[in-house]
């Protein structure tokens, strides 16, 4: 008998979906190395809605999946993530068949330095 179709799913997480050859890269992701990919689309999609406010502050967006077993917990919304030694507050998350999609914002002033 056969890989049950979950199996599947959950062996392609690494081989296909989060491979560092085809889409992925190694990040720091709260202090550990992991494997993520950053959705492009939807990172230019997101940029064209960067907000900003009156006192100079902008918001950018940041979305990227990362395999569950990688990560751990799904992380909470308005939780703190640390990407590279940037922090970013969660907007959203969602576990899609063993990976997480994950949106984050991050806040500048329109005289720092990007996020």
């Amino acid at each position: 008998m056969g890989l049950s179709f979950k199996e599947i799913l959950a062996q392609d997480v690494k081989q296909v979906f989060l491979n560092p050859l085809e889409f992925a890269e190694t990040h720091l992701v709260n202090g550990e190395p992991m494997t993520i990919s950053f959705d492009d689309i939807e990172n230019i999609e997101r940029e064209k809605k960067m907000k900003s406010s009156m006192d100079g502050i902008f918001t950018r967006q940041v979305f990227f999946y990362v395999a569950s077993a990688d990560f751990g917990p799904l992380p909470k919304e308005g939780g703190i993530i640390d990407l590279d030694g940037q922090k970013y507050t969660v907007l959203d998350a969602t576990d899609e068949c063993g990976i997480y999609g994950i949106t984050m914002e991050a806040n500048r002033s329109h005289g720092g330095r990007r996020v």
